[in-house]
């Protein structure tokens, strides 16, 4: 079977593949399909698709209380299923203004499960938003102009960012600025969450 470039890097550094049919996959969660994993591959943990759950989030926080002495007034990052958003919020205790850009066309729902994933201490925070009108045409796709956004921040900026996370957020960060929708003089600091394995669908 095919592989993208992500499953072939994890197929080269040991990963086993363990194939499903799509009616399966849909069962993931139930005791007779986990009953089956265990059969086979003994003691397992099931990682949520997207990667969000309250161990992700612990981690992503740890992550960010790295960020607190860092002077900034606005933080950027993708959003994908906001398992990262959702730890920023909770490190950053309520310092400067957070903003998600999310990758998904139609992202808005994303706030209600932003909003269920904080604890009770953080869930008051108000000084988070989202910026829906970057995902280029939803998840996995592009367009010209954003392909032609990142190679210019690679010369411009020495720095490559992925087409499916980090290219929107910056793209959406630069059109924002042009748009003068920070305060002139505004530090924003801008979280590359990797992915640059992504690539190897597009080019």
């Amino acid at each position: 079977m095919p592989l993208n470039n992500t499953l072939s890097f994890a197929k080269d550094n040991g990963m086993k593949l363990h194939y499903v049919s799509r009616e399966i996959y849909r069962t993931k969660y139930d005791a007779i399909f986990q009953e089956h994993l265990k059969d086979k591959f003994g003691e397992f943990y099931i990682i949520p698709e997207g990667g969000t759950n309250s161990l992700a989030i612990k981690g992503v926080r740890e992550f960010g209380e790295s960020l607190i002495k860092t002077s900034y007034d606005y933080l950027c990052c993708p959003v994908g299923t906001g398992g990262t958003l959702s730890g920023l919020i909770e490190a950053c205790g309520g310092q400067g203004m957070i903003i998600g850009f999310p990758v998904l066309k139609g992202g808005e729902f994303l706030i209600q499960e932003i909003q269920n994933n904080l604890t009770s201490q953080t869930s008051g925070y108000k000084n988070w938003k989202l910026e829906t009108d970057y995902h280029f045409g939803g998840y996995g796709r592009v367009t010209k102009e954003l392909l032609a956004f990142i190679d210019q921040f690679k010369i411009k900026q020495g720095i490559l960012l992925d087409p499916i996370y980090t290219g929107k957020m910056m793209a959406g960060i630069f059109d924002m600025i042009d748009k003068q929708k920070f305060p002139k003089g505004s530090v924003i600091l801008a979280i590359h969450t990797g992915g640059l394995q992504g690539w190897g669908g597009i080019k």
